[in-house]
């Protein structure tokens, strides 16, 4: 399938949109996970807003394909997405993290519409999806299941346990993808615990391993693409990111893993994505509001 420059264009400004609205719910929340929020824009944009099918509407729909946030520390992006889906309103993004707000640290599918699975303990969402996408095929359904990890988190011994399963049921309507930044919580991911040759070890698992720029739509659109003709194996795109991806002082610095933001860094941080000085002072002020 040809990669059409005004879809790209229209997905660019939904991630920068993605990215301003990460940046103000962290700012106002007063914490959140900033960095690897920002290095998947690109990525869930692409799922959503391109290849997944879903019905904001009916979050239960029986043929929707489903999404697993395996890293759920990313959950600011994952409720930008979901309010720009239409699952949830825009205006209780700035909730995030209050006690008697449907957006939790990590998400919660008991009280946000659009999260299939509660998630946050690493290494367990690859398990789930493969289980869901065992299921599509035990009933023959025709949904796809899309799951997304963190490098650090594919560490874990749960993720090559269900690798090995998904490869065993030949699970080709299985995507997993693995969001590459390089850093972890405590530090770069080949200091902590290396995973280098990551390629050639999903290989070994009986996967079939796409290599993309993680931030590049038409190289994410066109592995998507590609995974959908594989058959008789699950797929891994190893997509290579940035940490804290959009706004220059926070890219590959593994402190702004979690994070405060001070007033000025959202000033700067707005300003970077594009944001009008009006946009900017709006969101200072609901910040200085409390």
């Amino acid at each position: 399938m040809r990669v059409k420059i005004e879809d790209i264009k229209k997905l660019e400004e939904i991630a920068k949109r993605l990215r301003v609205k990460v940046v103000k719910m962290i700012g106002k929340s007063g914490f959140g996970h900033a960095g690897g929020s920002m290095s998947i824009a690109e990525l869930l944009t692409c799922l959503y807003f391109y290849e997944m099918r879903y019905d904001p509407k009916n979050p239960a729909w029986e043929e929707r394909d489903r999404f697993v946030l395996s890293k759920g520390h990313a959950a600011p992006i994952f409720y930008a997405v979901l309010s720009e889906a239409g699952f949830i309103p825009e205006d209780i993004l700035l909730t995030i993290h209050h006690p008697d707000s449907p957006l939790q640290c990590h998400p919660d599918m008991r009280l946000c519409p659009g999260v299939e699975v509660s998630t946050g303990a690493l290494g367990q969402g690859l398990s789930i999806a493969v289980g869901m996408a065992l299921g599509a095929k035990m009933r023959k359904k025709s949904f796809r299941v899309y799951t997304l990890m963190g490098d650090g988190e594919i560490q874990e011994g749960q993720v090559w346990e269900a690798a090995m399963s998904a490869s065993k049921f030949k699970l080709d309507n299985l995507v997993g993808i693995v969001d590459y930044n390089k850093l972890e919580l405590s530090g770069r991911v080949e200091e902590v615990m290396p995973l280098e040759p990551l390629y050639e070890k999903w290989i070994s698992f009986g996967w079939h391993v796409i290599e993309i720029n993680g931030h590049s739509f038409t190289q994410i659109m066109n592995a998507l693409n590609m995974a959908k003709n594989i058959k008789e194996k699950p797929t891994l795109i190893i997509a290579h990111t940035v940490k804290g991806c959009g706004v220059s002082f926070m890219e590959d610095k593994v402190e702004w893993h979690a994070v405060s933001m001070t007033e000025e860094q959202v000033e700067n941080a707005l300003r970077e994505l594009g944001c009008s000085q009006e946009e900017i002072e709006a969101t200072l002020l609901q910040m200085k509001e409390g």
